[in-house]
Formats: structure tokens, C-alpha cells, sequence
């Protein structure tokens, strides 16, 4: 084991040797292994948003082999989904890849100002299917927010025990902010410092722009000076915002973009001190060699081979 990952494991004291084996699992897998970065393929986009908007920009995708297959063969960290692509080739690659079930799910065939997740799939599921953690959704923003953070606290409380790492994904959203406001620098680090305050072991964020949301938060960041100006600073004020940095916060690929504008991206995320990338459509919805060649580049800037 390196000492960055040793030292990582060394922020969760509370966890017992089944989680802390979980997460050493997925710090220590593929082409990142023991460096302390993170690349995750998820592909919870067919449920979130609709198979056809999801796969048909290149069909092989509408196969859920295909992804086990575009995550092991990229060297990616983990590969993390809902219950039926997981079950649809948990047996054909068991082992070859560190599982993560994602236990909650929306759609969107009905327009909502304030969203709430279905509750998809059980820790009782992610054992059966040998993943090493469970993924879970929140919308800080919207209506429906306390009911999930009271969901998610009673499913990490099982998965701890049970032994799975718990990933948070942390989406603002909701009748309580702006549209701008989803990606606000105030609102972000104060997301990421929920999913933390929940229990999770993994954040999953946005990237954070400069617009700040709340009239009280612009007082501090300005009475404070906090530097916000370039995405680098963003991203190390999120780190910061999740325990001074002693959890794990990956940020999220977003819809499909010019390459160079996601490796800038990733550079500032590296710059400022984040853990990595998780990356679903701009990765799956290209042909297999490119979206290769995509990982590949990601994974080269996060090791440090390309400036």
C-alpha cells in the first residue's frame, strides 16, 4: 500500500476493516492506483435521463456489458450503476472492477421544481452483487431534501456496518436556488460539506462557478477574501469546505464538451487539490478507442505525465 492511500484511510477512524479494505480497493485499482486520484466511470444517465439521450450517440452503449467493459479496459477506478445494468454483468466481470450500486434514481418524465429520488436498490443488493459501496443522491435545494438526507443516513448506517464505502452524490437543486445558483461556489462547497456531515466516504459534486447564490455567503467571501476567481481556487475551496480536505471529493463530467475545455478541467481540478473525475457521457457516448484515448488523457494529467 503507498502512503497516500494509507495516509487517505487514515482520515476514516471511525470505519471498521471491511469498509476501509472497500476503499483501499478502489484507491488502489487500475491505471491510478495508490496515487490518491480517482477516475469513475457512472452510467446512471439511461434512468436519469432517458435511454435514447443517453446511448443512441453510439448505440453499442445500450448494452450494459459494454461499460464494464469501456471501465476495466481504461483502467478506470471503480464503475458505478443502477441495480439492473449492475445485475446485467455482475457474474460475466466479478472481480475485475470495484462495484458501486447506485441506490437511488430519478427521471424526467415529469418536470419538477423540487425532485426526489426513488429508492432503486438495498445494501442487501450491493452485497449480493460484490460491490465495494453504495451511491446515493441528494438535491440540497429542493423541498424534498430533508427526507433524503434522513434516507441516506439510515442507508449509510447500514452499509457502514455491512462494510461498503458510501458515495454521496451532492446535487443542488430545487425551488430554493436559481438555475445559476446549482453551480454556485456557495452552494457547492456548502453541498459538499453536507454529504461530509452525512457520513459519506466518496463526494460527488459539479464544478463549482464563480456566481454566489446567497446574499450572507457573499459577505463572508468578501469580507474574507476567499479566492474564488479561477476554477483551481473553486475547486480547493471545496476540498477545503469537506473537512479541510480529509474526505474524498470527486467532481462530476457533466453533458458532452470539447475535450480540451474537460482536460482544462481536469487540470484545474489536479491544481486545486481535488481527487478526480467522474465521468460518464463525454467518456460512454463516444466510439470505444476514442472514449479510451479520452480516459487515457484524463488519467495522464491527473498522474502528473501531461502539464
Amino acid at each position: 500500500m503507498t502512503p497516500r492511500v494509507r495516509e487517505i484511510l487514515g482520515w476514516y477512524g471511525s470505519d471498521n476493516p471491511g469498509t476501509l479494505t472497500n476503499l483501499a480497493r478502489i484507491l488502489n485499482h487500475g491505471k491510478l492506483g495508490g496515487s490518491g486520484k480517482l477516475v469513475i466511470l457512472p452510467v446512471d444517465q439511461g434512468f436519469e435521463h432517458g435511454p435514447a439521450r443517453s446511448f443512441a450517440p453510439n448505440p453499442p452503449a445500450y448494452d450494459p456489458r459494454y461499460h464494464y467493459e469501456l471501465a476495466i479496459k481504461a483502467g478506470c477506478n471503480a464503475y458505478a450503476a443502477p441495480l439492473g445494468f449492475l445485475e446485467a454483468g455482475a457474474r460475466e466481470f466479478a472481480g475485475e472492477i470495484p462495484l458501486i450500486l447506485k441506490v437511488n434514481d430519478h427521471d424526467v418524465l415529469l418536470d419538477e421544481k423540487d425532485p426526489d429520488q426513488a429508492l432503486t436498490g438495498s445494501v442487501a443488493d450491493a452485497l449480493r452483487l460484490g460491490c465495494v459501496g453504495i451511491g446515493f443522491t441528494i438535491y440540497p435545494g429542493s423541498t424534498h431534501r430533508t427526507d433524503m438526507y434522513e434516507q441516506i443516513r439510515a442507508y449509510a448506517e447500514e452499509a457502514k456496518r455491512c462494510g461498503l464505502v458510501v458515495v454521496i452524490w451532492s446535487y443542488p437543486r430545487g425551488s430554493g436556488l436559481s438555475k445559476e445558483g446549482e453551480t454556485a461556489i456557495d452552494v457547492i462547497a456548502y453541498a459538499a460539506h453536507l454529504a461530509a456531515q452525512l457520513g459519506a466516504h466518496l463526494i460527488k459534486v459539479k464544478l463549482p462557478t464563480a456566481h454566489i447564490e446567497q446574499e450572507a455567503a457573499r459577505r463572508v467571501y468578501t469580507e474574507y477574501q476567499i479566492p474564488i476567481a479561477t476554477l483551481a481556487d473553486r475547486v480547493r475551496h471545496v476540498v477545503q469546505a469537506c473537512f479541510n480536505g480529509r474526505r474524498i471529493v470527486i467532481f462530476s463530467g457533466g453533458p458532452t464538451t470539447s475535450d480540451e475545455q474537460v482536460f482544462d478541467e481536469v487540470r484545474a481540478i489536479r491544481d486545486g487539490g481535488g481527487f478526480g473525475s467522474i465521468i460518464g457521457r463525454n467518456s460512454f457516448q463516444r466510439k470505444e478507442a476514442e472514449a479510451l484515448q479520452f480516459l487515457d488523457t484524463i488519467m495522464q494529467i491527473y498522474a502528473g505525465k501531461i502539464a
